[in-house]
């Protein structure tokens, strides 16, 4: 951090150049200023996320909120009269773009081979660019809580279905044995990924994805196709 006498200096040195002085940097006791509520939100729930990560739900306070965020308390409550609403609001964001990665994964080609890699692929990449989201998802302390769990469950059977859907429509399989098939699917995904996230970057991203693609996909190819 700058000394206040350096700052002092480079401000003499600005006024002097004809130029104006550098914009005081707000430390972290000061308050952020006004913002449209949309980026008030979205940097709410950024601080949210990082102090539900590091202390677990009920490790978290909203005083620990507020601060990381740079905002009064009131302001907080503004936006999220609870930190159960904060941390619900957040799992629905996480929730709503991976249903979309996931869903759009699957519909990227008409391919099978292609489409298992793809979603493979879509799922670890998910967790690579944002690794706190996946832990606030799926490794939370309030995962048994039935608003999360149904939350959970609602993402899983969707993209399972989905799945299933594709499943059935090419091996005319029942729907139940098409649901298993892409629930298994769904779950080889989440879990071996969890797994390649503790390896904290020691095994490539497409290494790792490739690797779980091409078990997933000598497992489901050998039900063929029927026309």
């Amino acid at each position: 951090m700058e000394s206040r006498a350096t700052v002092v200096h480079e401000a003499r040195a600005d006024r002097a150049s004809g130029g104006e002085p550098p914009a005081p940097q707000r430390t972290a006791g000061q308050r952020s200023a006004r913002l449209p509520r949309d980026e008030r939100r979205a940097q709410l729930l950024a601080a949210a996320q990082e102090v539900f990560v590091a202390n677990g739900y009920h490790g978290a306070a909203m005083d620990e909120i507020a601060e990381t965020a740079h905002v009064s308390k009131p302001v907080l409550y503004q936006h999220f009269p609870s930190k159960r609403e904060l941390y619900l609001a957040l799992l629905d964001s996480h929730l709503a773009s991976l249903t979309d990665l996931m869903l759009g994964a699957l519909s990227s080609t008409t391919d099978n081979d292609e489409r298992v890699q793809a979603v493979m692929r879509a799922y670890y990449r998910f967790i690579a660019s944002d690794d706190q989201a996946h832990r606030l998802v799926f490794e939370s302390d309030l995962i048994n809580d039935p608003d999360v769990s149904s939350r959970l469950e609602t993402f899983n059977k969707t993209f399972a279905d989905a799945v299933a859907r594709v499943i059935a429509e090419d091996t005319k399989l029942p729907h139940l044995e098409a649901q298993l098939l892409g629930r298994g699917l769904a779950g080889m995904a989440q879990v071996s990924a969890r797994y390649w996230l503790e390896t904290d970057g020691n095994l490539d991203l497409d290494v790792a994805s490739d690797l779980i693609y091409r078990l997933a996909w000598r497992g489901i190819s050998r039900f063929p196709k029927e026309s």
